[in-house]
């Protein structure tokens, strides 16, 4: 299993950044390689992704959420991997966004790409992608306040 863990600050309240990252369908507004989600119930999304020629369907589970905190999830199937997204106020408009992301690589190209740093260079500009996003509208485009244990 590999282990790779990125952070980005954004200047919103920690509520906005959280409400939007409850957004799973606007993912492939920031994260390149994610096609679509699908939020099939509060704790189920189905993902499309394209990485590198290769196109996965899979599902993903909800395990941990809690409102402005913390969103942990588990893959049901598909690739193997499971993560958690915290996020810290700093301050009245400053939020810090951790993503700890584990994952399986599978097959030879995986392992290679994640030898030499792909996945984390992906992450990282995911989430300053994700920083550009929120910050450029100013507010969410939704947000679900349930939690989940």
């Amino acid at each position: 299993m590999s282990t790779k863990e990125e952070t980005v600050e954004v200047a919103v309240p920690v509520r906005t950044a959280y409400d939007q990252w409850t957004q799973f369908e606007t993912f492939p507004n920031f994260m390149s390689g994610v096609d679509s989600i699908t939020q099939v119930d509060d704790k189920r999304n189905h993902w499309v992704t394209s990485i590198a020629g290769v196109t996965r369907e899979f599902d993903t589970e909800i395990v941990d959420q809690v409102p402005d905190q913390r969103i942990a999830w588990q893959s049901v199937d598909g690739p193997s991997h499971r993560g958690v997204v915290t996020f810290d106020r700093l301050g009245e408009r400053q939020t810090k966004v951790t993503v700890v992301l584990d994952f399986e690589p599978e097959g030879f190209i995986e392992q290679a790409g994640d030898k030499i740093g792909v996945v984390d260079r992906q992450v990282k500009a995911d989430l300053e992608r994700f920083k550009e996003f929120i910050e450029g509208r100013g507010g969410e485009t939704g947000a679900y306040r349930g939690e989940i244990h």
